[in-house]
């Protein structure tokens, strides 16, 4: 009878539970926990693991060791593409944003409330094309016998092609400052919607210019929308290898590249899941310290 009353008790804490709120809310949490779990955390646990095997051939040692990291960290060349990496990625990030909080700006404040949903529309049009055929054509606007050179030569401003707008990073920066555009200008334009334009009409009130309201009030409040937009263009553009090995030439390839040699051409996939794993880490890194300094900038500005 004891057992029977346990077994009993059980089953009705068992059915409360299944009554509850939180039973209904781990029903539906539970989806896309399971979701997460298998395409993004037991990848990402492989891809660790394979960091710390070695390979012979089509043979897998599933020892553990480290000699990989050693071997990464030690090579130069790993750290200069990783070094490369970033700063292609920085660069392309100050681009991407400096170039797209005007164009949210001018639609936010300039554009009429009807006409918005048009211009973010016309913003997302460069979606509409294969990723690869955008690059392909800016290979062709910024080759030797491009639109850029010969459009520059037709007007007599420049005697012979232009040489460093292919085949090195700043092609990679161009081709991925364009491509990444509209990732920048919709998280920046919602943040400059959420901003209560009575707190502008009060900073003119008070005798503050278009300037410095804009410095002082509208800039800070849109924070949130710009450190959005930094971290989704400067994280995948780190790992992007068709950019630079299309338009960046020798100079301009990036760990990724590295990464995709080591799996698909020398066969070496713990080596290429290290490298993965040491730039995974790397942007990680500096992203939280971007965060870090962000959120103490803003305290000192409240």
């Amino acid at each position: 009878m004891g057992g029977n009353e346990v077994l009993a008790e059980r089953a009705r804490n068992w059915g409360r539970f299944a009554r509850s709120d939180a039973a209904r809310g781990w029903l539906l949490v539970s989806p896309t926990a399971l979701y997460a779990l298998l395409l993004l955390a037991a990848p990402l646990a492989t891809v660790l693991a394979f960091s710390f095997w070695t390979q012979d051939f089509l043979d897998i040692d599933r020892t553990f060791t480290l000699n990989n990291y050693r071997e990464a960290l030690a090579e130069p060349l790993y750290r200069e593409l990783i070094l490369r990496s970033v700063l292609i990625a920085g660069a392309v990030t100050l681009a991407t944003v400096v170039l797209a909080y005007p164009i949210a700006y001018f639609v936010s404040f300039h554009v009429r409330p009807e006409r918005k949903s048009m211009w973010i529309f016309l913003i997302t049009i460069p979606f509409w094309t294969s990723y690869l055929i955008r690059v392909f054509l800016w290979k062709v606007i910024l080759g030797f016998n491009g639109v850029v050179n010969t459009s520059l030569q037709g007007l007599g401003l420049i005697e012979e092609p232009l040489s460093f707008i292919l085949y090195n990073p700043n092609a990679v920066v161009i081709t991925l400052a364009h491509a990444f555009a509209p990732f920048a200008i919709l998280p920046i334009f919602v943040a400059l919607e959420k901003i209560d334009r009575s707190l502008l009409e009060a900073s003119r009130d008070l005798g503050e210019s278009r300037i410095t309201t804009f410095f002082r009030v509208t800039l800070p409040l849109s924070v949130p929308g710009v450190a959005a937009a930094v971290l989704i263009v400067f994280i995948p553009t780190v790992g992007d290898y068709v950019t630079p090995r299309l338009v960046g030439g020798p100079d301009g390839l990036m760990i990724a590249n590295m990464i995709q040699t080591q799996f698909l051409r020398l066969n070496n996939a713990p080596m290429g899941a290290t490298l993965s794993v040491l730039a995974m880490v790397t942007v990680g890194v500096i992203s939280l310290v971007f965060l870090a300094l962000l959120a103490r900038w803003l305290r000192v500005k409240q």
